[in-house]
């Protein structure tokens, strides 16, 4: 088995703890997320770094991302490098070979002290400055959007939040899947669709965001219209599966 690797130019001093990352991550019992990829908080050195191992694809995949397209773990990384602070600092990803056929891959990520996601204000209704929060993630995403940047499943669980000296850090995760564009209207308001958000929280945050974009005044029905799409398309595959629904 034979590998590729790519490290950032301020973590080369990381390179034997990249090549070696299957051993390191074999051994580590910190586990903060387990579903088909697999996340480990790995401390090295001077650092805690957050190791993502990326499942095994089918045989079909494993050929086209050896032949055809990028993996995983490079796609993460090289999104990494263009959103800059928008998401925890990149350290380098690598990808493991037999023969040609990609057997696993890792990205490696300086790890961030987050206090929360934007999961815990969107389901308690009395999480301290709440609404705050709400308009600050507004402003974020603003700045996400004006750079050309839509991430994919911006949704809950990948949005982290940190309070630091009475204000609001985001950073976005899980970010292999990203469109870089010019966003139109439609777009921008569709970024907000995976929250799951009531429609009085998706109000404050569209308030927000108009008071720093000038757009149309049916900005604010936009969010709340492909919201409420995305919760119904959701639902009916839920009943179909016999599962229960979320309002």
């Amino acid at each position: 088995m034979h590998y590729k690797y790519t490290i950032h130019q301020d973590h080369q001093d990381k390179k034997e703890y990249l090549i070696h990352i299957k051993d390191y991550f074999n051994k580590a019992n910190t586990t903060i997320h387990k579903a088909r990829n697999e996340l480990k908080v790995i401390p090295y050195n001077d650092i805690e770094v957050v190791v993502k191992s990326f499942q095994v694809p089918n045989l079909i995949n494993q050929i086209a991302y050896s032949l055809l397209r990028d993996s995983k773990a490079k796609k993460a990384y090289d999104n990494a490098l263009k959103i800059g602070n928008f998401t925890p600092k990149p350290i380098g990803y690598i990808e493991f070979y037999n023969g040609f056929l990609l057997k696993g891959s890792y990205f490696l990520a300086e790890n961030f002290q987050y206090d929360f996601t934007i999961r815990e204000p969107l389901l308690d209704a009395n999480f301290n400055d709440a609404q705050e929060i709400f308009r600050a993630f507004a402003r974020f995403t603003l700045k996400l959007h004006n750079n050309g940047i839509f991430h994919n499943d911006y949704s809950p669980g990948n949005i982290l939040i940190k309070k630091e000296n009475g204000s609001y850090i985001f950073k976005i995760v899980d970010i292999n899947r990203m469109k870089f564009i010019n966003l139109t209207l439609n777009d921008r308001a569709r970024n907000f669709s995976k929250l799951w958000a009531h429609d009085y929280i998706l109000e404050i945050i569209a308030d927000e965001y108009q008071k720093h974009y000038t757009c149309s005044d049916d900005f604010k029905n936009k969010v709340l219209y492909y919201s409420n799409k995305n919760k119904k398309v959701k639902n009916f595959k839920k009943r179909l599966k016999g599962k229960p629904v979320n309002d």
